[in-house]
Parts: C-alpha cells; sequence; structure tokens
C-alpha cells in the first residue's frame, strides 16, 4: 500500500505566494536599504585610488596583526590589482561587509536571547541546524522571488547562510560565563541589563568574535553562489569562467577570493587573540 505523499511543495508554494502578497513593501523597504548599503560601499571603495586603499588597508593590517600580516597584505592586494579584479574585489568586499555586518546586528540579539531563554533556545537551535544544512543553492529561490535579481538577494542568502554562527557562538559564549561571578553580580545587586553589558558580554567577547569570523567567511564563501542571480563581483567571474569552461580566469578569480579570505580571516583572529588578553 502506498501512501499518499504530503503535498510539501504545495505548501511551500502557497507560503511564499501568500508572504510575497501581503509583506511586499516590507521586502521593498529592505530592498532599498540594503541595496543602497552595499552601493554606498562600493562607490566609497572605488572612490579611493586603489594604491591609496591598498597602503590603507595594510598599514590597518600592520596595527592589528603583525608585521608579517602587513607584508602579505601589500603583496596580495597588490596582485589583486595587478590581475585587473581590484574593482571587482571592492564590489566583493562590500558584499561581504554588508552581509557579515547584518547577521551580526540579528545574530548578537538572537544569541543572547538563546542564552537568556532555554526554551527560546529549544526553538531557535532547530532552526539553525536547518540554515546549516540546508543547501546554498535552495536559498537563491525564495530570495529571487522576494528581492528579484541582484546583489540583494545575494546579501539576504548570504545573511540566511552565514548568521548562524554567531547565534549559536554567543549563545555559547554568555552560558561559559563562571556562575560564580554571575552570582557575585546579583549579590551586589546588579540590574540584568549591567550584568550582561559589564559582565557577560565582555568575558564572552572572544568567543562571539570567533562566531563573527565563521559568518565572515561564509559571507565570503556565498559570492560565487550569488553570482547566480545577479550578484557582481569577482565571484561573477569565477562563475562566467566555470560556464565558459575558462580555467586561467577561473583561477585568477579565485585567487582573488582567497586572498580576501586570507586577510579578513586573519585580521578578525587578531582581534580574538587581543580580545583574550584584555
Amino acid at each position: 500500500m502506498n501512501l499518499p505523499k504530503i503535498p510539501l511543495a504545495d505548501w511551500i508554494e502557497w507560503l511564499e505566494a501568500w508572504v510575497e502578497a501581503h509583506f511586499d513593501p516590507f521586502f521593498k523597504l529592505i530592498r532599498t536599504v540594503v541595496g543602497e548599503t552595499v552601493n554606498g560601499l562600493d562607490v566609497a571603495l572605488n572612490w579611493f585610488p586603489a594604491l591609496v586603499l591598498i597602503l590603507i588597508f595594510t598599514i590597518l593590517a600592520w596595527l592589528i596583526g603583525k608585521w608579517k600580516m602587513g607584508i602579505f597584505t601589500l603583496i596580495g592586494l597588490l596582485i589583486i590589482e595587478n590581475l585587473g579584479l581590484w574593482s571587482q574585489t571592492m564590489q566583493t568586499l562590500a558584499l561581504v561587509l554588508t552581509a557579515a555586518f547584518i547577521s551580526v546586528l540579528i545574530g548578537v540579539p538572537i544569541g543572547i536571547l538563546c542564552a537568556r531563554y532555554t526554551n527560546f533556545q529549544k526553538i531557535i537551535t532547530p532552526l539553525l541546524d536547518l540554515m546549516q544544512t540546508m543547501p546554498a543553492f535552495v536559498y537563491l529561490l525564495p530570495a529571487v522571488t522576494f528581492f528579484s535579481l541582484g546583489v540583494v538577494p545575494g546579501v539576504i542568502s548570504s545573511i540566511i547562510f552565514a548568521i548562524p554562527p554567531t547565534i549559536r557562538l554567543t549563545n555559547l559564549g554568555i552560558r561559559q560565563v563562571p556562575a560564580e561571578l554571575v552570582e557575585a553580580a546579583d549579590a551586589f545587586g546588579s540590574t540584568p541589563t549591567q550584568k550582561l553589558f559589564k559582565l557577560q558580554l565582555p568575558i564572552a567577547m572572544p568567543t562571539i568574535m570567533a562566531g563573527i569570523n565563521q559568518t565572515i567567511m561564509l559571507s565570503l564563501s556565498m559570492v560565487v553562489i550569488a553570482s547566480m542571480i545577479g550578484a557582481q563581483g569577482v565571484g561573477a567571474y569565477v562563475y562566467r569562467a566555470v560556464t565558459q569552461g575558462n580555467t586561467g580566469v577561473g583561477f585568477e578569480a579565485g585567487l582573488a577570493i582567497v586572498i580576501l579570505a586570507i586577510i579578513l580571516d586573519r585580521l578578525t583572529q587578531q582581534i580574538i587573540r587581543k580580545s583574550k588578553t584584555t
């Protein structure tokens, strides 16, 4: 006896159509805000001459990290400029920074709520599992439906894909604060807000920063996938090279993404190490 198939696909499509019909003004607002943010960052990053911005990034890397990080940043960015991918790399950086910023803006408060309310954590955890295990390509479909083609659905899909580490590690970091310190804060009459901002968040900051680091890396890993729906940047070159079978162009674009990923990863790791020592 064959059981009837659950019409899950029909339910999802009905829900998608209902959300699109009733929340279209909200999606237009998000499209405007996200689009203007990415475009603003893109214009700002490309307004500076490449060599000036390379010098600025090198100095920042030197100050945040060590001299080796500064030299790697200088050489890596000069290679990107030499390959003729500077403008596209800045577009990718604008997309990644926007997705990472929004992910942190949403993820940290949700992580705090998970740490404070166990029942809320039990609801959020299965959703995070779904978000992390669902193939990234699946996120492109509703993103295109609600936000059309372009950079905005690329940012939205990147946020959905990249936000779980920030939520999980914010929750973990706060829960790992020693109970003795929390009890001492309660004994001195600290309010929940004072306890959160003066005790729990400072102690949990290295763990939270580790989550932010992973969010940035996951956002960067989405740039090629996002290029399939119109997001510009280096990912578009990789996607075009794959579809055209152009190995050389694909390698150059992939190298630019690798250099950018290493710089962002090492800089955030240095910030994590410094937060542990303070």
